[in-house]
């Protein structure tokens, strides 16, 4: 596993209301080349200031690369396909189901991660969709802001990210029957475009967009998740983390479902004396991730884990901070879609002022929209809600095992 790299700066990024005019300026401010990744595009209201952002760049003779997952996104509108046909940028939609695809395990692995690298040079991650926080797909209008979290980072991750992408959008290429022979040319030009960006933002009176990030040494690395060779990175970081703790832990997930050594490293953590915070989806928004979360509460809460809900919006967030150093923000749930079948995406980061920035903002969501569990409440719940979260539990390690996976 990689170490983390100093030479990092890393800004949190709060929600859609901070995620989208950072990344749009971006966008705005490249020279040569936009790579994007991400599971739901949506084209309204805020999502359409980014597909704007990406058309104006391919306008102007920026290479623009764009892949969409083919659950969260399965087309775009045909307005868009026009437009970004005619201003040149190049887009996939990854493995769409189709009629059958819901019944071929292979197909749930899905692309989750919310990468996007601009230049080479600059480059964001996290759990932010390009999606409208008052937006829903499911839902329609939403009465409350989605709560959820990335990162921008300039420093060596984001070459690693740049080659995630780049090596990604080839194998989807191959895969549509692409000529192989054109991929070295192709790959060839794509890096000759961002060695001459570096060149270009290092000269003097060039560099404006990313002057404010000099002097910076934050400890950062990118970790990924996928079915090749990095199946089980970011379940590891956590571990490892987790392992570690002396303090405190807090985590922030959408979607709860640890498997049995994520468990425990939490039930050890708390049982020597580490206070242990976990932030959940409150509200109900699937079947499965709601009730299939709830059956593991009990063991947690019986060695002193603090176990709060959030209810007042729809809770997305994919974060943690741990003794107040240790962080990590990314695509990536805690549960066993996430862990074992989909591509994520996570930046982790060893800074003090980071993780205190972070853990700031997760305090006053648990302060403010956090409902604590109480576990006489918990394990005095209604019989159907036990019976619907048995049933819920059952259905994933089901749907796992039809995918040759243990959890």
């Amino acid at each position: 596993m990689h170490q983390l790299q100093p030479g990092h700066r890393v800004q949190l990024l709060q929600s859609g209301q901070t995620f989208f005019p950072a990344l749009v300026q971006d966008i705005d401010n490249s020279v040569h080349e936009v790579r994007m990744e991400t599971y739901i595009f949506s084209v309204k209201a805020a999502g359409e200031l980014v597909a704007a952002a990406l058309e104006r760049a391919a306008q102007r003779g920026v290479a623009v690369y764009l892949v969409v997952d083919g659950v969260g996104t399965p087309s775009l509108p045909l307005e868009w396909v026009t437009r970004f046909g005619a201003a040149g940028v190049e887009w996939r939609i990854f493995s769409p189901l189709g009629r059958l695809g819901v019944f071929i395990p292979s197909r749930w692995r899905r692309l989750h991660r919310k990468l996007c690298v601009v230049d080479g040079v600059v480059a964001f991650c996290g759990g932010i969709n390009v999606l409208d926080d008052y937006y829903d797909p499911n839902y329609g209008v939403l009465d409350s802001p989605r709560f959820d979290f990335a990162v921008r980072v300039t420093g060596p991750l984001v070459q690693a990210m740049h080659e995630a992408l780049t090596q990604f959008w080839w194998r989807l290429q191959a895969a549509t029957k692409v000529r192989r022979s054109d991929l070295p040319a192709a790959w060839r030009a794509v890096q000759e475009a961002v060695t001459l960006t570096l060149q270009v933002r290092s000269e003097p009176g060039k560099g404006a967009l990313f002057s404010d990030c000099a002097d910076h040494n934050t400890n950062a690395q990118l970790v990924l998740r996928d079915n090749l060779r990095n199946r089980s990175r970011i379940e590891r970081a956590y571990r490892q983390a987790i392992g570690t703790a002396r303090e405190e832990i807090i985590i922030a997930n959408a979607y709860f479902l640890p498997g049995r050594k994520l468990r425990k490293g939490l039930i050890y953590a708390a049982r020597r004396g580490v206070r242990v915070r976990l932030l959940l989806q409150g509200r109900y928004e699937y079947f499965m991730q709601y009730h299939a979360t709830r059956p593991v509460y009990g063991a947690l809460l019986a060695v002193g884990v603090e176990i709060y809900e959030y209810s007042v919006g729809f809770h997305h967030a994919k974060v943690a901070v741990i003794d107040s150093h240790w962080a990590t923000v990314g695509s990536s749930n805690l549960d066993p879609l996430s862990l074992l079948l989909a591509r994520e995406a996570n930046v982790v980061v060893d800074d003090v002022s980071f993780a205190q920035e972070l853990r700031a903002q997760l305090e006053h969501a648990i302060d403010q929209h956090g409902t604590l569990v109480d576990p006489a409440v918990y394990a005095n719940r209604p019989w159907l809600q036990r019976f619907l979260d048995r049933v819920a539990f059952a259905m994933m390690r089901i749907l796992l095992f039809l995918n040759g996976k243990r959890y």
